[in-house]
């Protein structure tokens, strides 16, 4: 190995350390490696910025900024409650609706965002109801990272995947969708057993949730009617995008642009809403990866996957799903699929057909994030809100809950692939 290979490898391993420890904020390590890696000459600074992808950080930064307008309208509030009425406040019923209404918004929005949102909605009805909110917050966590599976802007890593495989919001949909469908309901049925046998014996007061108005959360009405309307073609946009030969970033960039003009919101508060540490995070590490790649680094790991699975793409295939997923229940998914993007890449160029291989770290790395509280933000996150309140979630007890149902979609994900891409 070279000079420039070790220390990219070394900075990365750093980074790696500093990112998981939580000691140091991710942004922060991510950044400092970056410019470690350019300082000492590793990498030039023009092939550096290269490896910067410009439609994932575009896409990020239009849908925050889009959700930073469309929240204000009160709508995903109003949602919130009007699955509390349709349940009529069955504690079941309403996990249950919650959990697809979780899945459904982190299709679309960003799993923080979505967790977020309905979060401090269910601690509510918790506490109308007399529930304790930890059972229903695993079953949103868990909801939000398999929902975010789904699509091409579900999860930042299905972004990273679609930017690099030039896959479609249609490709993902039409390809994850099915599986996610199966692994929601084999979650549902796992809590039902867990939880939702409990609830039904549990004395309730339905009239609490019956009285409540969902058109009182509703804070602008023609936002949420410009909302709607835009949102409707902002997903006509992704799912249209590929036929258009418009990049993702483009549509989301244009929603943003959109509904900041027709709204008069101001650009400074929606600027304000941007998770900038995200962005910032994104692009050192696309600079450490780079790097990676650049001094052949990436290349002798993809010769070397070849070689374990005598470049059998099925056996490939499970290999990286299940490795993805154990890799993702730990670690943050977002470095490890950065650095399997240029892997599969390198075997394309080998002469391997990676299309099952990109559909298999899509859904282990997303799906693998439900292994423990650490694995995803939206994890950390839901769980910080629940600990605010006075209902902390340990490590173990969302472990004992979160590793067997991430083994379980997981298990899905595998025989959904066997069966798309057979031997």
């Amino acid at each position: 190995m070279t000079i420039a290979q070790i220390v990219s490898i070394a900075v990365f391993l750093g980074m790696l350390a500093l990112v998981v420890s939580e000691k140091v904020n991710r942004a922060l390590a991510a950044l400092t490696g970056a410019v470690l890696l350019l300082a000492l000459h590793v990498v030039p600074f023009d092939a550096a910025m290269g490896h910067v992808d410009l439609n994932t950080l575009g896409v990020l930064l239009g849908m925050m900024l889009f959700v930073a307008v469309v929240k204000r309208s009160g709508v995903f509030e109003y949602l919130a409650i009007r699955c509390a009425r349709l349940a009529q406040g069955h504690p079941w019923r309403i996990m249950a609706l919650f959990m697809i209404l979780t899945a459904c918004l982190s299709a679309f929005l960003d799993n923080v965002t979505t967790v977020l949102l309905v979060g401090p909605v269910t601690l509510t009805l918790c506490r109308l109801l007399n529930l304790h909110p930890v059972p229903f917050f695993l079953a949103e966590i868990l909801s939000s990272n398999i929902g975010g599976t789904a699509t091409l802007i579900g999860d930042p890593p299905n972004i990273m995947i679609g930017s690099a495989s030039k896959l479609t919001f249609a490709d993902f949909l039409g390809m994850n969708g099915p599986a996610v469908a199966l692994a929601l309901a084999a979650v549902m049925i796992v809590f039902y057993l867990m939880y939702g046998r409990a609830m039904e014996k549990c004395p309730r007061n339905p009239n609490v949730v019956m009285e409540l108005n969902p058109a009182d959360y509703i804070k602008d009405r023609r936002l949420l009617r410009l909302s709607v309307g835009l949102t409707m073609l902002v997903v006509l946009g992704f799912v249209f995008h590929g036929a258009l030969g418009l990049e993702s970033c483009v549509v989301a960039l244009g929603a943003a642009a959109a509904i900041l003009l027709l709204s008069r919101t101001s650009i400074e508060e929606a600027l304000g809403q941007v998770e900038w540490v995200t962005l910032a995070f994104f692009t050192g590490l696309f600079v450490v990866v780079g790097a990676l790649t650049e001094t052949g680094v990436i290349a002798m790991v993809a010769q070397g996957i070849m070689g374990a699975t005598g470049g059998n793409v099925f056996a490939t295939m499970l290999v990286l799903l299940v490795g993805s997923a154990l890799v993702s229940a730990f670690l943050d998914n977002i470095p490890f699929v950065a650095t399997m993007i240029p892997i599969l890449l390198s075997l394309q160029a080998s002469g391997m057909d990676v299309t099952p291989l990109w559909w298999a770290v899509s859904l282990g790395a997303c799906l693998g994030g439900n292994g423990s509280i650490i694995g995803a933000s939206a994890n950390v996150v839901l769980a910080d809100i629940s600990k605010q309140n006075g209902h902390p979630i340990t490590f173990a007890q969302f472990f004992r809950v979160g590793f067997p149902c991430m083994l379980l979609t997981v298990g899905i994900a595998a025989v959904y692939l066997m069966a798309h891409f057979p031997m």
